[in-house]
Formats: C-alpha cells, structure tokens, sequence
C-alpha cells in the first residue's frame, strides 16, 4: 500500500489488457487529447473575440468548452503517463485530486446542459421576453452558480472521502473514482451513500427539468416554421449532448457498480472512459460545425489570420 517515501498510493488495474499495444494506445490518446484541447481553445477563442457570439446560448456553449478542457486534462496526462510505466500507480493525494476534477466536471457539464435548457425554453416559449429575461447579468449569474454549484457538491464529496480510513488500495479502473476508493473502506460509509443520494436527488430533478422543458419547448416549436427551424438549429445539438453524456456516465456508474471480472476488463474501460473522451470532443463538433453562426465566425477568423500570415 505504500511506496519507499511512506505515503499510501493506490494500484491502478485498468491496463492490466493493454500492456502488448501500449505505444499504439498511446499514441492514439496523445493525438485525441492534442484535437481535443485544439479544438475546444479555438472555439472559445472564437467566442470571446467575437462580439456577435456574446450571446447566452454561445457563452454557455464556450462553458462547455472549457469544461470539456478541465475532464480531458484530469484523464489524459495519467492514463498517457501510465502507458510508459510498469507499475500503475498513483498516489492518495493525487487520486483525490483526480476525483474531485472529473466530479466537479461531471456536475458542471450536467449543469450546465440544465441552463441551456432554461435558455432555450425562453428563447422558443417566450420570444417577446427573451431579452428581457435572459440579460447579461443573468447569464453571468447561471455561469457563476455552475461553477459555484459543482465545486461545493465536489468539495463536501471528496472531503467525506478523505475521512474514511482505507483496508485495501485496488483499483480496477483506468482512473480514480469515489465508488472505487469508498469501496476500499473497512469503516461506515452511510455518510457517504446518503450524500450520494442526494447527489443523485439534485441531478434527477435537473433531468426533470429539461424533460419538462424540452416538452414545452417541441409544442412551441410546432406552432410556426421559424421556431421549428429554431429548434432545429440549437435544440437538437444540445440534446444529442445531453443523451450521450448522460447515457454515457449512467453506463459507467452501472460498470462501477456491476461490472466484476477481469474478462471485461477491456469493455469496463470503454465504458469507463466515453463520458470523459467523447463529449469534450463531440461537443466542439456538434456546436462548431452545426451551428451556423459559430462555424461562420470561426471561418471568418481563420480567413483573416491566414491572409495576415501571408502578408507577412
């Protein structure tokens, strides 16, 4: 359990299968991750330095891609320096830090899509108040409490974690995750489970939220051909993100809870990692190329820088 320094480190088993192809692995994680983070700077660079974008839907979309950039980067950089390695390992200070930034990704991108939600039904339900109710100040104010929502769901998470004292430092997963570590306790973690229930509490009415929101929105939507377009324009990439990150995530926390032997190994990992490879690559796709407004901005900049390039 415990390294030469005396500091107790947790045994990653996730690449227990992929000892023969790590340089391939390896190599296709490094270029993933290098797209990834491209993709999602140049969008928010987009976004910020064009003032027709400083919009609420746009700047929730720029959230997105911020957040896509913060769960990538607690994933990659372990997982491409444990391909090199022979001993998995990672120790309980760091393990602790990787929970609590793909948690605190987790919350932010589920809240998040729940205020884009809010966004959307305003724009397609109430048309004539839109401006008036989702003011800038509004919007700063959904962006703050996102962030704000998730550190503090986060935060009181990982630290009822840090209080449990540990029998075991197995983990069979790529990374680390809460169910994983608290499973390793030998003392009472009902503080814990119920915490975990009203985490799963506060994000299920989110769900309820947008269901109810997206049923309003699709009998708005029917009503005239400019809000169908409407609707088809920003609704649609927005509920593909919503059912692929949470499909996604109710996949692995169902693997975490389920999913027993090495056999599966190899399918456990897939379904471990989607919710944290997928949606911060798809979101800039889905978003920068399907929406027109961003996709001609980022056209337009990419005209301009390369026409001053070749001037100089």
């Amino acid at each position: 359990m415990e390294n030469f320094s005396g500091e107790f480190m947790f045994m990653l088993h996730g690449l227990n299968d992929s000892k023969t192809n790590k340089h391939i692995y390896f190599s296709i994680g490094l270029v993933v991750y290098i797209v990834t983070l491209f993709v999602n700077l140049t969008l928010i660079i987009t976004i910020i330095l064009n003032k027709t974008l400083h919009e609420p839907m746009y700047l929730f979309i720029c959230n997105l891609y911020v957040n896509g950039i913060c769960g990538a980067s607690a994933f990659y950089p372990k997982i491409l320096a444990d391909l090199f390695s022979d001993s998995h390992v990672i120790s309980y200070t760091g393990c602790l830090l990787q929970i609590y930034i793909i948690y605190c990704y987790v919350f932010c991108e589920l809240t998040c899509l729940t205020a884009m939600a809010y966004d959307r039904y305003v724009a397609i339900c109430k048309p004539l108040e839109y401006h008036n109710i989702m003011t800038h100040q509004k919007v700063v104010n959904l962006l703050v409490f996102t962030w704000l929502f998730s550190i503090l769901e986060t935060s009181v998470g990982t630290a009822l974690t840090s209080k449990l004292r540990l029998c075991g430092n197995d983990i069979d997963k790529l990374y680390c995750s809460n169910w994983d570590v608290v499973k390793l306790s030998c003392t009472d973690v009902t503080v814990n489970n119920v915490y975990g229930y009203i985490l799963i509490f506060s994000h299920v009415f989110q769900a309820v939220f947008i269901i109810i929101s997206y049923i309003r929105i699709v009998r708005a939507s029917m009503k005239s051909k400019t809000e169908r377009v409407k609707f088809m324009q920003t609704c649609i990439p927005h509920l593909i993100t919503l059912m692929n990150f949470t499909i996604s995530l109710l996949f692995d926390l169902m693997c975490a809870r389920y999913g027993k032997g090495q056999e599966l190994q190899a399918l456990r990992n897939i379904l471990g990692i989607e919710f944290l490879v997928v949606p911060p690559l798809l979101n800039p796709i889905i978003y920068g190329l399907k929406m027109t407004q961003i996709r001609r901005q980022f056209v337009k900049m990419y005209n301009h820088r390369l026409k001053a390039v070749q001037q100089n």
